[in-house]
């Protein structure tokens, strides 16, 4: 006889651990959808708050589910339609409603050019998620193929909030905020990689980073104590840049010798 037929039955694992996450994705949707209708009612220093918000529980959801072994197919698709409201739609709107919806004072046209680069935006942001779930067992993970939507949103929201700090009216600054957009919108959907800063990408030190990392968050805490509008713009700016850079660096360095 099997002693093992004398032990107890195991307990089945409390599938209710599995809310933990979807609440962080659920208080992400939440975020953006708060930034939709905050921008809709003129209060735009509170949607960009929202979107930041967002952008925190976004990263949290995902170390949360690995860290409680709860991670599921319906977690990584709600989390995918979640970041379509928060870094796709919520941004595209903040934007329309602070600069884009001006430019119709100059003529029709450009009014219709305003609310398609929104639309762009969010369009971009739907194509750049669905590839990256496409692809996410396929790629390295050193690396995002084109801008992460939460660095674009980013990259959106604290404009406009530097700018709102700053008292700069959206309708003067309504022409830099349409090639804004439709620039963000196309990083999103380009093929430049952008460094993840997730590690090796393989094996059990895959989720780690390098030290240096480390530091720069510290000091981007103490920054963002400081001034925390200029210092988002000054690191999504400057994330935004360092793929086409890089990318420019590639392709103009000379070959290594012995290369064919």
């Amino acid at each position: 006889m099997d002693p093992n037929d004398n032990l107890p039955p195991a307990r089945p694992r409390n599938r209710s651990i599995y809310l933990l996450p979807n609440l962080f994705t659920t208080g992400g949707l939440f975020g953006g959808f708060f930034a939709i209708i905050a921008a809709s009612q003129g209060r735009f220093e509170a949607a960009c708050v929202a979107i930041f918000v967002a952008a925190v529980l976004d990263g949290l959801d995902g170390r949360v589910a690995r860290l409680t072994n709860t991670q599921s197919e319906f977690g990584v698709q709600y989390d995918s339609l979640a970041d379509l409201v928060s870094f796709g739609m919520a941004p595209a709107m903040l934007m329309y409603h602070w600069a884009l919806l001006a430019l119709k004072q100059d003529s029709l046209t450009l009014g219709r050019i305003g609310w398609l680069a929104a639309f762009l935006y969010a369009a971009c942001a739907a194509l750049r998620l669905a590839r990256f779930n496409s692809q996410v067992g396929t790629v390295d993970k050193r690396w995002f193929i084109g801008l992460a939507s939460p660095a674009a949103a980013g990259l959106m929201a604290s404009f406009v909030w530097v700018c709102q700090e700053f008292d700069w009216s959206g309708d003067a600054l309504r022409y830099v905020a349409l090639v804004l957009t439709v620039v963000a919108g196309l990083l999103m959907v380009s093929r430049i990689r952008y460094n993840s800063f997730k590690g090796s990408g393989h094996g059990p030190k895959a989720d780690r980073v390098p030290f240096f990392v480390l530091v720069l968050v510290v000091a981007v805490l103490i920054a963002l104590w400081i001034a925390p509008a200029v210092t988002l713009l000054t690191a999504t700016t400057l994330y935004a840049l360092s793929g086409p850079l890089l990318w420019f660096r590639r392709r103009h360095s000379p070959a290594p010798e012995g290369a064919a």
